[in-house]
């Protein structure tokens, strides 16, 4: 598995849109909030981040390849170095989590654009 296939996962979640940010990370967004950053770009990812659940992060980051999240860890981000720390599975179903926990923090008028 590579980063680039959760990239492709990402993108095919409601309202999921892409750009590039500090120069070099990818990053899928939704209603403009980030919810998958992967770096760097161009070349191959040597690592993603994404927010988890609050109960799931400590847990996850004990998992070796997965580590608390530069600058993002206090809002519950991981960053995964490993792409098989976990299997394909279990890591689109936490950037699916991801993107259903950064949705629902938007404005009730964004979810409702996004068909919430």
């Amino acid at each position: 598995m590579s980063f680039s296939t959760l990239a492709k996962y990402a993108m095919e979640l409601p309202g999921a849109t892409q750009d590039i940010k500090w120069g070099a990370d990818w990053v899928a967004s939704v209603g403009g909030k980030m919810f998958l950053v992967g770096g760097p770009h161009p070349g191959p990812w040597t690592h993603c981040s994404f927010k988890v659940d609050d109960h799931r992060f400590l847990e996850l980051t004990g998992v070796p390849g997965i580590a608390p999240a530069p600058y993002a860890a206090r809002y519950h981000w991981v960053a995964v170095s490993d792409p098989k720390a976990l299997p394909l599975s279990e890591l689109k179903a936490l950037v699916k989590r991801s993107h259903e926990l950064v949705a629902a923090k938007l404005p009730k008028k964004v979810r409702l654009a996004l068909g919430d």
